[in-house]
């Protein structure tokens, strides 16, 4: 990069870099520190999406380039992330460790008896206007518990430890006690959330959650 003749630059000298400059050496110089120690085909972040562009699933942003993308993963923003998703896990792990040394007070917990699985229907949807496949899931708990809402969440393939981690799909998680959680495996693919495209409804009468999602296009 020149910055000879800049604005404060010495003869012979490098010259004063400005900051659009500065970023985009400090930028290049990240990338290829990524390239040199980061496996991105281990990453378990690391998403190709169907529009070709790649995706971090920890920071939920969009990279045109896998460059563009390591270099990402130097940034401040992901290793802040990844700081508290360690935290996180320890955490966790923590609370699930055995007690060791003295008895502590025992702290009073929620005890609830699970009664299996409910019953659930799925169909595959499709819209004839914008062609978007989706799917709907359509769960019964008749014997759910008083002023209990069924309630839903989406985890990546890389936080069950059932399976072996596979990038091409998710799962969705819907639970309402007494009932045991249930999953759905599908595929990862981006989920149009606009209106009308994603929605939930639980019917107090029948006893019954729906889901229905699409697939962006």
């Amino acid at each position: 990069m020149d910055f000879q003749n800049r604005v404060g630059s010495k003869i012979r000298s490098g010259g004063v870099a400005g900051w659009s400059e500065s970023n985009v050496d400090r930028r290049e110089r990240l990338r290829k520190l990524a390239l040199e120690t980061i496996d991105i085909s281990k990453d378990p972040y690391f998403m190709k999406n169907h529009l070709g562009s790649y995706e971090c699933k920890l920071c939920l942003t969009l990279h045109t380039s896998e460059g563009s993308y390591l270099a990402h993963t130097q940034g401040k923003k992901h290793q802040t992330n990844l700081a508290r998703r360690a935290a996180k896990e320890a955490k966790e792990s923590s609370i699930n460790q055995p007690a060791v040394g003295p008895a502590k007070p025992s702290v009073q917990r929620r005890n609830v008896i699970k009664i299996g699985r409910p019953g659930y229907r799925i169909t595959k949807v499709r819209d004839l206007v914008t062609r978007q496949h989706g799917l709907l899931f359509q769960i019964q708990y008749p014997q759910i518990a008083p002023d209990v809402m069924p309630r839903y969440r989406f985890m990546s393939a890389y936080e069950q430890k059932i399976e072996a981690p596979n990038k091409q799909f998710q799962y969705l998680l819907i639970a309402a006690e007494p009932y045991e959680t249930v999953a759905f495996k599908v595929e990862s693919k981006e989920i149009d959330r606009a209106e009308g495209r994603f929605w939930t409804h639980w019917d107090q009468d029948s006893k019954q959650y729906s889901l229905q999602f699409f697939y962006s296009i």
